[in-house]
């Protein structure tokens, strides 16, 4: 091999990059001793864009195409050189190569609850997670911020960046839907692009496009969930706290006269029912008293009106014998604590009226 052999294979006369990996975003060509020849060919693929930097300062960029490298076609880097115009000398410079497709399928998503302001609820605490992809648009602007000289950049590197800003802008993008927590998962569509406007501006100032944002779930913590399923089991039976309220007296009634009717002792009536059911069995006897007594007294009106026979003690004995069964009763629920001293002996003194 030749002298002259061997200075010409230190001239580098085709430039070119094929991605050999994925998730590279920018890749600087190897050019350590060796300079470009001029009149050589740079060659930018489609979905690549390629910047000459000289003495630190990026002087020109290309797009897709070939080219042949001349000052015509370097016309930023002439003017750094002071090139005359028939200046034909290699001249050295670092090129890089930056991946303008797509980087699809990214993650983000919340490994805390964040705090939102809510329309419903005033405040509270979600969880989401979805998809995004961008691209670099501005790669001049993507070596000055983020890749710089380093060798290789890859998506790897800055997805912890990207994933920050993505969080970073939930709640201004729940802000800005103007969707409540509860309708979220009925308008992820709109959710996923508010949150991409929300996040435009600061990929923009990296030189990436933020091409779209997916959202995948949106859920609260354990805790308050449990309090949304209380609250929509209240909707399911009206919004009314009275009727909600009857209604777990209905349910619990049968089972507090089962447990003292068996004499289960204080287990099911104690557990389950409290003191409201306490209350609320002790009227519902008084009550029926009232109406069987009033009844009594109607069809012993009624006798004595027509000139029927004076009405035997028999009736008022039996009268006598439920008020009995009915203070023995309440006295059960006085032992258990489900009613107190003073609610015993109003319920009493109510029931012994009946029998003066």
């Amino acid at each position: 091999m030749g002298l002259m052999d061997f200075i010409k294979k230190q001239f580098i006369d085709i430039i070119q990059w094929t991605e050999d990996d994925n998730g590279v975003l920018s890749y600087r060509y190897p050019m350590q001793d060796f300079e470009i020849q001029y009149g050589g060919s740079l060659t930018v693929r489609e979905s690549q864009m390629a910047v000459f930097v000289n003495e630190g300062k990026v002087a020109d960029v290309f797009g897709p195409g070939m080219y042949k490298l001349t000052t015509q076609t370097l016309p930023v880097l002439t003017y750094l050189k002071n090139w005359d115009k028939l200046f034909e000398s290699p001249f050295k410079s670092d090129v890089y190569f930056f991946s303008t497709r797509q980087q699809i399928d990214q993650r983000w998503g919340t490994t805390q609850p964040v705090t939102i302001r809510d329309k419903d609820f005033g405040a509270v605490r979600l969880r989401a997670f979805g998809n995004y992809s961008y691209r670099i648009v501005d790669p001049k602007k993507f070596h000055t911020e983020i890749s710089g000289t380093r060798e290789r950049y890859t998506v790897t590197e800055l997805d912890g960046q990207l994933r920050g800003l993505m969080l970073q802008h939930i709640s201004d993008a729940v802000a800005q839907s103007g969707i409540p927590f509860l309708d979220l998962a009925a308008n992820q569509v709109e959710f996923a692009k508010a949150l991409q406007e929300a996040n435009a501006a600061s990929f923009d100032a990296l030189g990436l496009k933020l091409e779209l944002v997916t959202l995948q779930n949106v859920s609260l913590p354990e805790e308050l969930q449990k309090i949304l399923d209380q609250k929509i089991g209240m909707g399911m039976i009206g919004q009314n706290m009275g009727q909600f309220l009857q209604y777990q007296t209905a349910q619990a009634i049968p089972k507090l006269a089962e447990g003292v009717g068996a004499g289960g002792g204080g287990g099911i009536a104690g557990d389950a029912m409290g003191l409201g059911a306490g209350l609320a069995l002790g009227q519902t006897m008084a009550q029926q008293l009232q109406q069987g007594l009033a009844g009594a007294n109607q069809a012993a009106a009624q006798a004595s009106a027509q000139g029927a026979a004076p009405v035997q003690p028999q009736p008022v004995s039996a009268s006598a014998d439920e008020v009995l069964l009915l203070l023995e009763k309440l006295g059960d629920l006085k032992a258990k604590g489900i009613l107190t001293d003073e609610e015993f002996a109003a319920k009493k003194a109510d029931l012994l009226k009946k029998l003066s």
